[in-house]
Formats: structure tokens, sequence, C-alpha cells
């Protein structure tokens, strides 16, 4: 007796193979809708033409469980809302006839295999190969479930793009797809439980060697990732440790921003993460084996650099395939749960433009000095709040964070820096409201300080900065982070 399959696809890849494949291997009878039939035909396949209006009653159970097969894959809706279609053309693209029937396969599935995307194609062959023609419970309940997130995201996607078409506020529905690939061996401490989701929107890397990932691995990968980001163009290396930079260089080639950056805090750097926006290689695995590291993240590393790293079991190499000039598209939203509720923000992605600097000072900083603040200012972005950084030569020589006053980030920072802070600058991740402030800046002999201003007392800040022969640029940005 043949088996029965339902195609309607909008993704027409590899159909034809695997058509072919279900018709002349496993004796399927293929029921097409008018696209997909059309398709099939040309390439002398044979199939069935049908119509949902003509199949009365299709997307019922008793009718679904006539078809062994369920082979659907829906127009990705969030083209025609990020396409700005009006509410004709984005209604238009949504297929509910076979969104439906996709669901009902899904719920029907000790039945019949809901196949919901082109790559699954592969995996239907391989077990109808495997098992003689048969399709195993097994898979039908991994695709049932593979189906109903499709169609869950489907879902939220029509809800999104329709509230933004009828509502004044596009941000009223918030709908969250994930799917956990792993639980974790534990949460950021070890009697707290966590696990990793896939959300569709994650960055493709690779762990070359070391242990799997951990919570707090993952959360300060993430924090290293994205600061390199800010310099991908460059060769940089940064170092951060509990969620936070503790180091950050800028130099003629890797090693040399990974000597410069070390040098900041070797300390602090001692078992932190290391990233390079640059191929490591030989020379560099040799000096960052002798220090006690716990991850090392780059785009690449040459085949001699990661020998010498694999001698270290413990140390985790990750490679990133996604490159670092397109990590920012993978950082869209923040989310946050709170016993308030949940909040949900865009994430801190304003950059900097030199046009728009205002020099607030009758003392103007040199080119050299404001390339030095916008290396800080890129550093201080991603530290935690209250936060100053202290640079010079594309070096971070102090760095103040999470403090409850700036005047105390002030001070560590000018501390971590020593002597080094001569002639160097300053940036400052929020207003700088106290002139205590500035008073520590001329004691450190900093040069430059760049700020966000817009505090009550900026005439006061700006005319003890003169006094002191402190150029200062305004940016009118701030960058809190909590």
């Amino acid at each position: 007796m043949n088996k029965k399959v339902l195609i309607d696809v909008w993704n027409k890849d590899k159909l034809i193979e695997f058509a072919q494949e279900l018709t002349d291997n496993y004796n399927f009878e293929i029921f097409a809708e008018e696209s997909a039939y059309n398709l099939l035909k040309e390439n002398d396949i044979k199939s069935e033409k049908i119509s949902y209006t003509d199949l009365n009653g299709i997307i019922t159970e008793d009718k679904i469980s006539n078809f062994d097969m369920v082979v659907i894959n829906i127009y990705p809706i969030e083209e025609a809302i990020n396409k700005d279609f009006d509410e004709t053309q984005l209604t238009d693209k949504i297929n509910i006839s076979a969104h439906c029937i996709l669901r009902a396969a899904a719920k029907n599935n000790k039945h019949t295999l809901a196949v919901s995307s082109i790559n699954q194609y592969k995996q239907v062959l391989d077990e109808l190969k495997e098992r003689s023609g048969e399709i195993s419970l097994k898979l039908k309940r991994e695709f049932a479930l593979k189906a109903f997130e499709k169609t869950l995201n489907i879902d939220s996607k029509i809800l999104h793009g329709l509230s933004g078409r009828f509502e004044e506020d596009t941000n009223n529905y918030y709908s969250l797809n994930i799917r956990k690939t792993k639980n974790l061996k534990y949460g950021e401490n070890p009697h707290q439980t966590a696990g990793l989701y896939f959300t569709g929107n994650t960055i493709d890397y690779e762990v070359l060697s070391g242990d799997l990932l951990s919570y707090n691995n993952i959360i300060d990968s993430s924090v290293c990732t994205e600061i390199l980001s800010e310099f991908y163009d460059v060769c940089a290396c940064i170092i951060t440790k509990h969620n936070s930079p503790c180091c950050a260089a800028l130099g003629k080639n890797i090693e040399e921003a990974w000597l410069k950056a070390v040098d900041c805090d070797p300390l602090s750097a001692f078992n932190g993460i290391a990233g390079f926006t640059q191929v490591v290689n030989e020379n560099l695995a040799k000096q960052l084996s002798s220090v006690f590291l716990d991850i090392i993240i780059a785009p690449d590393f040459t085949p001699k650099a990661l020998n010498i790293l694999r001698e270290n079991k413990k140390l985790i190499v990750i490679k990133l395939n996604t490159s670092l000039e397109e990590y920012k598209n993978y950082i869209n939203e923040e989310i946050k749960v709170t016993p308030f509720g949940t909040i949900i923000q865009t994430s801190d992605k304003c950059e900097l433009d030199k046009d728009k600097f205002k020099v607030v000072t009758k003392n103007k900083p040199t080119a050299e000095m404001v390339e030095d603040m916008i290396f800080a200012w890129k550093i201080v972005k991603h530290a935690k709040s209250n936060a100053i950084i202290i640079a010079k030569d594309f070096k971070a020589l102090g760095i103040g964070q999470g403090q409850t006053s700036m005047q105390d980030a002030f001070e560590l920072a000018l501390n971590k820096a020593c002597d080094g802070s001569k002639d160097a600058v300053a940036a400052s991740d929020g207003p700088i409201q106290s002139i205590d402030n500035i008073l520590a800046a001329a004691q450190g002999r900093i040069s430059a300080i760049i700020q966000t201003g817009g505090a009550l007392k900026d005439e006061n800040i700006f005319k003890t900065a003169d006094k002191y022969n402190i150029s200062m640029i305004t940016t009118g940005i701030r960058h809190f982070k909590h």
C-alpha cells in the first residue's frame, strides 16, 4: 500500500531530490499545492495537485491521519515585516491553511510526520533507509516539537507585525521563542541551576579545546566579544573577568596588543578571559600559555598555536566563526526578569560621531588625545557604572567601575594608573556632576576628559577643567551599565 505525503513549500530548495527519493525508493504518493505541483511536473515527478478548498476538511484530525507525511515550510513573515509591508500586503503573506495543517500534523504525530524545514529532508531519508521505509515514533515526536516551535515563532512574528500596523505603540506584545540546547553544570553559583537556550539569533562559534562552557564562562565571553567588536578592524586585546573589562589595548600587531593589555592589570588578568581581533599565532600562543587564563577567544588560531594552547587541558579555546564586524547584529535586546515585572530594552549600540563632539574648554585637545579618548570611551561603554577609564597610547592604564559614586570610580582608576596617568586621558560613562572629580583628575595630571555632559554644574565643571589646563569633550551620550 502506497504511503501519502502532502507538500506545500515556500522554499523549494532540495525539493526535487527529496520528492524523487520518496517516490522512487519508498513508494510515496505525492499530493502537492499548486506551486509545488508545477515544479514537480516540470521535473517529471508524478504528483496530484490539491487545493485546500477542494479538500473539504483537510485540516481536521481524521483527514490529516490519511497522510503519512506533511512537508510544509512557510514564507518567512519577518521579511514582510522588515520590508514594511502595509496591512493588506502583510496579511496576504500569512498562509493560514498551511500553518494550520502543519500544526495539525504535529498534533497527530502518532500517525503523521510533520516536516517543517528543508534541513530535515536528509534526516527523513536516512530514517527511511535505515528502517526499510518506516518512520519511528521517536522521530515523529521530535519533528512534532520542531513544528510546534516553528508555528509558535510564526504566530509571535505575526503578532508583532500586525500590532505595529494596528496600534500606535508597536511594543505592546513580546514573545520569546527559545529552546534549551543543554543543561549547564550549575549557574552563577553551585547552588543555582542553569541551561543554555537557542534563540534563533546566536553567533557561530566553535570550542576547539577545553571543557564545556559554564554559566560564568558564557557571560564573560559575551562581554569580551562585545568589546572586541568595537575594534574589529584593528589589532586589539581585551581581557574580562566577572562580567567586566579589566585590561584593554590596541597594538601595531596582535602580540603588542596583548603585552600592552596585560600590563594594565596583571593581577586581574589572572584567571580571566582574553579576546583578540586577529588570528592567534605561535609566538602569541607561547606567551598566553605562560599566564593562567580561563578562556582565549579569537577569529582563528594557527595550527601550531592551537597545539601549544591544547597542552593546557583546562584552557578553553573558542574560535569565532561569526565576524566581529557582524557581531553587533546579534545583540538586539536585553531582558531582565524582576519581581516588579519583566524589563525589555534595546541594546546599547549608540556610536560616537566625532563631528558631533563638543569641545567645552578653552584648552583644545590634540588629535592624539582625541584618538585616545575615543578608545577609552569604547571601553567605558562596557564597564559597570559608575565607571572611569584612564588611557594613553591606546592602552587602558586604570579602570574604576561598579562604584556607587563617580568620585570613588575616578580615584580607583587613578590609583590603578599610578604615575602613568600623567598626560593620559579619562573617559566617564556618564555626566560629571562634581568638581571634586576634576580636582582628582588634576592631581593625577590628566590632560583630557571625555564625558556625557548635561549636568547641572556643567559650567563650573568646564571652568575648573580650564583652570587646570584639562581639555574636555562632551558627547551627549550616556553609557550606564548596571
